[in-house]
């Protein structure tokens, strides 16, 4: 498993990142296999949040013979100082650590949400002191809307930002190019979501994979050709989606592209795997 330095913090990630909603609904054992199987693959980066159900609580038990070894990151959805900072300490319980070695504000997608967090009594004075306490390492946010990620870097000089880097959303929705050059000037670490989307879901149509809201890559082949993607731009790692198949075909992906002369990953065709992107520049 190829590894990337994560901006200016030090720190080197797995370019492949365990998202927490892989043991979301999963039984105990079943969560201890799942992480025991992505560390022995050289995952060493995982993410987590309250909202993707009982995750926290599955993966802090499955996660705690590795947590001196692991880079542990979560999130909140709170805006206020009060509420983030109740959240943490829940999380912390939850996950059966001392520490997060990242804590991110969640979904970041509208002004209104940048001017709460930002601003007097926001939930970012209460992330500032967790760090000031040692309960936190490094900051940072996660965001779906450009613009309020750019308005983000210029609100405080955060560690890191996670956004969708994608093949469709990059050439067909123009999302994701000002932002990353932005925070990679900035020196921050650019972690990415949605690698392995295909498209959006139709109106009415099931659900191909039960923890994918939208239709990911349909075989082995089109997630390599996605990852080959994502990581040729400067990304620290993307975070895997929901299921636990996807995560181990984007692992697959990671070793083969590892395998390849610079030339003959080059000579590879370029993916073009999704009819329409999920976001697009707004």
């Amino acid at each position: 498993m190829q590894e990337r330095r994560l901006g200016r913090t030090g720190e080197s990630l797995s370019v492949v990142g365990f998202g927490g909603v892989v043991v979301m609904n999963e039984t105990p054992e079943a969560a201890r296999q799942y992480v025991a199987e992505a560390v022995r693959r050289g995952i060493n980066y995982f993410d987590v949040a309250p909202s993707y159900g009982n995750a926290e609580e599955r993966l802090g038990p499955a996660l705690e013979p590795y947590r001196d070894t692991v880079f542990l990151a979560c999130k909140t959805l709170e805006r206020d100082r009060e509420k983030a900072a109740a959240e943490l300490r829940q999380s912390l319980r939850n996950l059966r650590t001392d520490r997060f070695d990242l804590y991110q504000f969640h979904a970041v997608n509208t002004m209104e949400e940048v001017e709460q967090i930002t601003g007097p009594g926001g939930a970012l004075e209460a992330l500032l002191e967790a760090r000031e306490r040692g309960l936190v390492r490094f900051l940072g946010f996660s965001s779906h809307a450009e613009p309020a990620a750019l308005a983000m870097l210029d609100r405080f000089a955060f560690d890191t930002v996670m956004f969708p880097f994608n093949w469709a959303c990059w050439h067909d929705g123009s999302f994701g190019p000002r932002l990353l050059e932005k925070a990679t000037k900035a020196g921050m670490g650019v972690l990415g979501l949605k690698a392995l989307a295909r498209r959006k879901l139709r109106d009415g149509e099931p659900r191909v994979r039960a923890k994918c809201r939208y239709a990911p890559v349909e075989d082995p082949e089109e997630a390599f050709l996605a990852m080959r993607f994502a990581l040729s731009l400067p990304l620290t790692a993307t975070v895997s989606p929901g299921e636990p198949e996807l995560l181990w075909w984007a692992c697959d992906a990671v070793e083969r592209l590892a395998s390849l002369t610079p030339d003959a990953a080059a000579a590879l065709p370029l993916p073009g795997l999704v009819a329409e992107p999920l976001f697009g520049d707004v």
